[in-house]
Protein backbone atom coordinates (compact mmCIF):
# COMPACT_ATOMS: atom_id res chain seq x y z
CA UNK A 1 0.00 0.00 0.00
CA UNK A 2 2.77 2.55 0.52
CA UNK A 3 4.23 1.94 -2.70
CA UNK A 4 0.96 2.45 -4.39
CA UNK A 5 0.48 5.98 -2.48
CA UNK A 6 3.60 6.73 -3.63
CA UNK A 7 3.06 6.32 -7.46
CA UNK A 8 -0.05 7.81 -7.09
CA UNK A 9 1.65 10.84 -5.53
CA UNK A 10 4.03 10.72 -8.32
CA UNK A 11 1.15 10.38 -10.89
CA UNK A 12 -0.78 13.70 -9.14
CA UNK A 13 2.67 15.71 -8.80
CA UNK A 14 3.03 14.89 -12.91
CA UNK A 15 0.72 15.95 -13.91
CA UNK A 16 0.23 18.95 -11.86
CA UNK A 17 3.37 20.11 -12.98
CA UNK A 18 2.44 19.04 -16.60
CA UNK A 19 -0.66 21.00 -16.28
CA UNK A 20 1.53 24.37 -15.10
CA UNK A 21 4.22 24.20 -17.64
CA UNK A 22 0.75 23.85 -20.49
CA UNK A 23 -0.51 26.82 -18.91
CA UNK A 24 3.22 29.12 -18.90
CA UNK A 25 3.07 27.64 -22.75
CA UNK A 26 -0.26 28.99 -23.66
CA UNK A 27 0.69 32.02 -21.29
CA UNK A 28 2.98 33.27 -23.48
CA UNK A 29 1.33 32.61 -26.68
CA UNK A 30 0.05 35.64 -26.85
CA UNK A 31 3.02 37.78 -26.85
CA UNK A 32 4.31 35.88 -29.70
CA UNK A 33 2.74 38.50 -32.24
CA UNK A 34 3.95 40.99 -29.87
CA UNK A 35 7.16 40.04 -29.72
CA UNK A 36 7.81 39.96 -34.10
CA UNK A 37 6.01 43.61 -34.24
CA UNK A 38 9.03 44.33 -31.36
CA UNK A 39 12.01 42.99 -33.31
CA UNK A 40 10.32 44.28 -36.66
CA UNK A 41 9.58 48.09 -34.76
CA UNK A 42 13.68 47.57 -33.12
CA UNK A 43 15.17 46.78 -36.20
CA UNK A 44 13.66 50.13 -38.07
CA UNK A 45 14.68 51.93 -35.26
CA UNK A 46 18.05 50.69 -35.91
CA UNK A 47 18.30 48.59 -32.22
CA UNK A 48 17.71 51.55 -30.26
CA UNK A 49 14.26 50.65 -27.99
CA UNK A 50 12.88 53.60 -26.64
CA UNK A 51 12.21 53.89 -22.78
CA UNK A 52 9.17 51.80 -21.53
CA UNK A 53 7.02 53.81 -18.96
CA UNK A 54 6.00 51.98 -15.77
CA UNK A 55 2.19 51.81 -16.89
CA UNK A 56 1.67 48.39 -14.70
CA UNK A 57 0.83 46.74 -17.65
CA UNK A 58 2.67 43.25 -17.57
CA UNK A 59 2.20 42.43 -21.49
CA UNK A 60 4.13 45.95 -22.25
CA UNK A 61 7.52 44.81 -20.89
CA UNK A 62 10.17 44.48 -23.07
CA UNK A 63 7.92 45.15 -26.50
CA UNK A 64 7.41 47.59 -28.96
CA UNK A 65 4.58 47.90 -30.46
CA UNK A 66 3.36 48.90 -34.30
CA UNK A 67 0.16 50.80 -35.67
CA UNK A 68 -2.05 48.06 -37.43
CA UNK A 69 -1.21 49.72 -41.24
CA UNK A 70 -0.44 53.45 -42.66
CA UNK A 71 -2.80 55.71 -41.86
CA UNK A 72 -3.78 56.55 -45.43
CA UNK A 73 -3.22 53.55 -47.68
CA UNK A 74 -4.78 51.03 -45.36
CA UNK A 75 -7.34 53.52 -44.56
CA UNK A 76 -10.43 51.01 -46.48
CA UNK A 77 -8.74 47.64 -45.18
CA UNK A 78 -11.23 47.38 -42.22
CA UNK A 79 -14.42 48.85 -44.52
CA UNK A 80 -16.52 48.82 -41.52
CA UNK A 81 -14.13 51.10 -39.27
CA UNK A 82 -13.39 53.19 -42.52
CA UNK A 83 -17.52 53.93 -43.06
CA UNK A 84 -17.81 54.30 -38.80
CA UNK A 85 -15.05 56.67 -38.93
CA UNK A 86 -16.05 58.84 -42.13
CA UNK A 87 -19.40 59.23 -40.98
CA UNK A 88 -19.77 58.86 -37.61
CA UNK A 89 -16.13 59.89 -35.73
CA UNK A 90 -17.53 60.86 -32.70
CA UNK A 91 -19.07 57.30 -31.81
CA UNK A 92 -15.57 55.95 -33.18
CA UNK A 93 -13.63 57.89 -30.82
CA UNK A 94 -15.43 56.85 -28.34
CA UNK A 95 -14.77 53.50 -28.37
CA UNK A 96 -11.25 53.91 -29.04
CA UNK A 97 -11.35 55.61 -25.86
CA UNK A 98 -13.30 52.76 -24.01
CA UNK A 99 -11.16 50.10 -25.30
CA UNK A 100 -7.84 51.94 -24.43
CA UNK A 101 -9.51 52.50 -21.20
CA UNK A 102 -9.46 56.37 -20.92
CA UNK A 103 -13.23 56.64 -19.95
CA UNK A 104 -16.60 56.41 -21.22
CA UNK A 105 -17.73 55.82 -24.57
CA UNK A 106 -20.56 58.26 -24.22
CA UNK A 107 -18.86 60.80 -22.88
CA UNK A 108 -15.93 61.10 -25.13
CA UNK A 109 -18.02 60.69 -27.93
CA UNK A 110 -20.09 63.69 -26.29
CA UNK A 111 -16.95 66.00 -26.06
CA UNK A 112 -15.73 65.20 -29.54
CA UNK A 113 -19.19 65.55 -31.08
CA UNK A 114 -19.49 69.08 -29.24
CA UNK A 115 -16.28 70.36 -30.99
CA UNK A 116 -16.91 69.07 -34.23
CA UNK A 117 -20.49 70.32 -34.38
CA UNK A 118 -18.94 73.89 -32.97
CA UNK A 119 -16.79 74.38 -35.97
CA UNK A 120 -19.37 73.45 -38.47
CA UNK A 121 -21.75 75.92 -37.11
CA UNK A 122 -19.58 78.73 -37.00
CA UNK A 123 -18.13 78.26 -40.38
CA UNK A 124 -21.78 77.96 -41.27
CA UNK A 125 -22.18 81.30 -39.45
CA UNK A 126 -19.26 83.33 -41.24
CA UNK A 127 -20.71 82.08 -44.84
CA UNK A 128 -24.17 83.54 -43.47
CA UNK A 129 -23.05 86.97 -41.50
CA UNK A 130 -19.68 87.64 -43.24
CA UNK A 131 -18.04 88.27 -39.61
CA UNK A 132 -14.49 87.41 -39.06
CA UNK A 133 -15.32 86.32 -35.30
CA UNK A 134 -17.12 83.36 -36.35
CA UNK A 135 -14.29 82.74 -38.80
CA UNK A 136 -11.79 82.76 -35.48
CA UNK A 137 -13.79 80.54 -33.42
CA UNK A 138 -14.13 77.56 -36.25
CA UNK A 139 -10.30 77.95 -36.66
CA UNK A 140 -10.09 77.71 -32.81
CA UNK A 141 -12.60 75.14 -31.97
CA UNK A 142 -10.37 73.16 -34.91
CA UNK A 143 -7.09 73.69 -33.21
CA UNK A 144 -9.46 72.51 -29.61
CA UNK A 145 -10.89 69.19 -31.68
CA UNK A 146 -6.87 68.44 -33.28
CA UNK A 147 -5.36 69.32 -30.04
CA UNK A 148 -7.86 66.97 -28.04
CA UNK A 149 -7.50 63.75 -30.11
CA UNK A 150 -3.78 64.18 -30.64
CA UNK A 151 -3.48 64.10 -26.81
CA UNK A 152 -4.97 60.88 -26.50
CA UNK A 153 -3.34 59.31 -29.65
CA UNK A 154 -0.35 60.13 -28.18
CA UNK A 155 -1.66 58.65 -24.72
CA UNK A 156 -2.87 55.35 -26.61
CA UNK A 157 1.25 54.80 -28.18
CA UNK A 158 2.40 55.41 -24.30
CA UNK A 159 0.34 53.01 -22.61
CA UNK A 160 0.98 50.12 -25.07
CA UNK A 161 4.40 51.20 -25.83
CA UNK A 162 3.09 52.09 -29.86
CA UNK A 163 6.31 52.93 -31.73
CA UNK A 164 6.48 56.59 -32.44
CA UNK A 165 7.06 59.88 -31.31
CA UNK A 166 6.21 61.19 -28.07
CA UNK A 167 5.79 64.55 -30.09
CA UNK A 168 2.09 65.74 -29.35
CA UNK A 169 2.29 68.16 -32.37
CA UNK A 170 2.49 65.01 -34.71
CA UNK A 171 -0.74 63.20 -33.34
CA UNK A 172 -2.27 66.76 -33.39
CA UNK A 173 -1.45 67.42 -36.93
CA UNK A 174 -2.42 63.84 -38.12
CA UNK A 175 -5.76 64.77 -36.64
CA UNK A 176 -5.96 67.84 -37.79
CA UNK A 177 -5.37 66.89 -41.72
CA UNK A 178 -7.06 63.61 -41.96
CA UNK A 179 -8.99 62.91 -38.72
CA UNK A 180 -10.77 60.44 -40.38
CA UNK A 181 -8.11 58.03 -41.17
CA UNK A 182 -6.13 58.57 -37.78
CA UNK A 183 -9.26 57.47 -36.33
CA UNK A 184 -9.40 54.33 -38.23
CA UNK A 185 -5.65 53.52 -37.90
CA UNK A 186 -6.29 53.53 -34.34
CA UNK A 187 -9.28 51.33 -33.99
CA UNK A 188 -7.99 48.55 -36.15
CA UNK A 189 -4.75 48.63 -33.68
CA UNK A 190 -6.87 48.57 -30.90
CA UNK A 191 -9.96 45.98 -32.25
CA UNK A 192 -7.53 44.08 -34.24
CA UNK A 193 -4.76 43.26 -30.64
CA UNK A 194 -8.01 42.85 -28.48
CA UNK A 195 -7.77 45.65 -26.31
CA UNK A 196 -10.27 45.67 -23.42
CA UNK A 197 -11.01 48.58 -21.05
CA UNK A 198 -7.01 49.41 -21.13
CA UNK A 199 -5.44 45.73 -21.45
CA UNK A 200 -3.43 44.74 -24.33
CA UNK A 201 -4.87 40.59 -24.86
CA UNK A 202 -2.65 40.38 -28.22
CA UNK A 203 -3.86 38.76 -31.38
CA UNK A 204 -3.45 35.43 -29.57
CA UNK A 205 -7.04 35.70 -27.54
CA UNK A 206 -8.67 36.69 -30.48
CA UNK A 207 -8.76 33.16 -32.78
CA UNK A 208 -9.41 31.86 -29.46
CA UNK A 209 -13.20 30.48 -28.74
CA UNK A 210 -16.57 32.19 -29.76
CA UNK A 211 -15.88 36.08 -30.83
CA UNK A 212 -18.16 36.79 -27.32
CA UNK A 213 -14.86 34.62 -25.80
CA UNK A 214 -12.78 36.13 -27.76
CA UNK A 215 -10.53 38.20 -24.90
CA UNK A 216 -10.31 35.38 -22.39
CA UNK A 217 -7.06 33.31 -22.21
CA UNK A 218 -6.85 30.05 -23.53
CA UNK A 219 -7.12 28.07 -20.45
CA UNK A 220 -9.84 29.46 -18.91
CA UNK A 221 -11.79 28.35 -22.63
CA UNK A 222 -10.59 25.08 -22.79
CA UNK A 223 -10.00 23.27 -19.18
CA UNK A 224 -7.51 20.64 -19.05
CA UNK A 225 -9.83 17.35 -19.20
CA UNK A 226 -9.90 15.51 -15.85
CA UNK A 227 -7.82 12.00 -15.84
CA UNK A 228 -9.05 9.49 -13.36
CA UNK A 229 -6.31 7.27 -11.77
CA UNK A 230 -8.03 4.24 -10.52
CA UNK A 231 -6.06 2.51 -7.85
CA UNK A 232 -6.51 -1.53 -7.56
CA UNK A 233 -7.82 -2.63 -4.62
CA UNK A 234 -5.54 -4.63 -2.26
CA UNK A 235 -8.07 -7.67 -1.98
CA UNK A 236 -7.87 -7.99 -5.75
CA UNK A 237 -4.19 -7.64 -6.05
CA UNK A 238 -3.82 -10.36 -3.91
CA UNK A 239 -6.01 -12.47 -5.51
CA UNK A 240 -3.89 -12.36 -8.62
CA UNK A 241 -0.85 -13.03 -6.96
CA UNK A 242 -2.37 -16.07 -5.44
Amino acid sequence: MAELNKQEKVVVNGNEEEGEETRLLEGMAALDFDMLCSTVASQQTQGKWREIESSGEENAVGVLRMWEGEVVLDFMYDRRVALESACCPCYRFGKNMKRAGFGYCLLQGTVYFILLVSVFLNILAFVVNDRNCFLYLAVAFTVSLGAYSGFFRMQIKRKFNIMGTDNLLDDCIYHLICPCCTLSQESRTLEMNNVQDGTWHGRGDICIGSHSEGSRPFFELHHPHPISIKIPEPCSMQNGLN
